[in-house]
């Protein structure tokens, strides 16, 4: 399949300045990284419930630097959609402190792994290592400084985090008041996880240039931006897992049931400014005129428009980046299920496709030729969230195409593989 966008091969302008401060958050982050490395599981989970507790004891002063955001953000011109994913309030923050519950309960994969004996009986053992320091960029969602920093200690790795400048005053206050508390409560060094006080994008670029600092960059958003990020770390020798696209598929087949698409189509466009939102609806041709008016009424009531044959954009266009435009989704007419799977694989990001029918053949002949990152029959694209699959934070959602970890990536991912050999009766 042809990749869906050609990035120019230019080198990005460097920022001496900008370079100089993140290498210094990073060599404080390496330096307390080993006390992640090192500390008792119940220490690294004490940190995550110490964040837990902060997200209520410093509820307050956190709202308040939110609402600075916001207002910020709102009277610049930021859309709707966008302020939706600015926004904290006390139900968000109450669902960030339960999950964080939840991922200090989660167990943590053994460190090492006996694979098998070797000759002479000596035993061949897979360990775990923490990378060390990871760094991470994200779009202006407040939450994501929670997500990624907690992913992060679970899994002992140090990390350097910058967010877009609409959620800055936010981050810190959540690094200031909820993470860096909950790291030294709980007894390790604070130091561990840094956020990048600057809302500037050159430090965006200075985090992927520290081969010999951060060695990975975890770069979440949408947009050429992202995929510039992960084409400049690969010039400095920097391991990138980038999310750049997203956009939801629904395949509503000749034999679905009209009532439960209409339901997907709906469920799939509760916030419209994140990434598995419903992006493209895929209508099998031989019910496309009987269902597609009952669509146009639905999304209506809900202030979505329906962009209907011609369109004057790609079928595969992301309406979540179009700020002021995210209240649309396009609607088109497909042959069959080979046509829609082909659709979705050649017009999309690949990152989530639903089919809706009630033909279990035609199921399986989606589900085997779609190649995106989650494929589901009969259920929301939204689903395609760590959180929701594995009752624990993402990172990210990775689309590459290559061995590796792909979909919500979570602390069980963030790790190094090194093979041990002991001799036979050491422990």
């Amino acid at each position: 399949m042809a990749p869906r966008h050609e990035q120019a091969d230019v080198t990005l302008p460097g920022s001496p300045a900008a370079d100089a401060k993140v290498a210094t958050l990073a060599r404080s982050a390496c330096d307390a990284a080993d006390s992640l490395a090192q500390a008792p599981e119940q220490s690294i989970n004490a940190a995550l419930t110490g964040m837990a507790g902060n997200l209520r004891a410093a509820a307050a002063d956190v709202l308040a630097a939110n609402h600075r955001d916001l207002a910020t953000a709102q009277a610049s011109g930021l859309s709707a959609a966008m302020c939706d994913r600015l926004r904290l309030d006390d139900d968000r923050l109450d669902v960030l402190a339960r999950q964080l519950r939840l991922l200090a309960e989660a167990p943590a994969p053994p460190r090492d792994t006996e694979l098998r004996r070797l000759d002479g009986g000596l035993r061949l053992v897979e360990r775990r290592r923490p990378v060390g320091v990871i760094g991470a960029n994200f779009e202006a969602r407040p939450n994501v400084t929670v997500d990624v920093a907690s992913q992060l200690v679970k899994s002992r790795n140090g990390g350097v985090l910058r967010t877009g400048a609409a959620a800055l005053g936010s981050s810190q206050a959540l690094h200031r008041l909820v993470i860096r508390p909950a790291l030294a409560g709980a007894g390790l060094d604070d130091r561990a996880i840094q956020l990048i006080d600057e809302g500037d994008r050159e430090f965006a670029r200075a985090l992927v240039r520290q081969p010999g600092l951060i060695p990975l960059v975890i770069i979440r958003g949408s947009g050429e931006t992202t995929r510039s990020l992960a084409l400049e770390g690969a010039r400095h020798g920097v391991r990138t897992m980038a999310h750049a696209d997203g956009g939801g598929v629904l395949y509503v087949d000749a034999a679905a049931d009209h009532a439960l698409a209409t339901r997907l189509l709906i469920t799939g466009l509760d916030r419209l400014a994140v990434c598995n939102r419903v992006n493209l609806v895929l209508v099998a041709e031989p019910i496309y005129g009987t269902i597609v008016p009952a669509f146009v009424r639905a999304l209506a009531e809900i202030g979505v428009t329906a962009s209907l044959p011609p369109h004057s954009r790609p079928l595969g266009y992301e309406w979540a980046l179009d700020a002021g435009h995210e209240a649309n989704v396009t609607v088109s007419p497909v042959a069959d299920v080979s046509h829609a799977a082909t659709v979705a694989n050649q017009e999309t990001s690949g990152l989530v496709a639903t089919v809706v029918t009630e033909d279990a053949a035609a199921a399986r002949q989606f589900i085997d030729r779609y190649q995106g990152t989650g494929v589901f029959w009969n259920s929301s694209s939204r689903l395609l969230d760590g959180f929701k699959l594995h009752q624990i934070p993402e990172t990210g959602i990775n689309l590459d195409r290559v061995p590796g970890p792909r979909g919500p990536v979570t602390f069980r991912d963030l790790y190094l593989r090194q093979y041990v050999v002991l001799p036979p009766d050491a422990r």
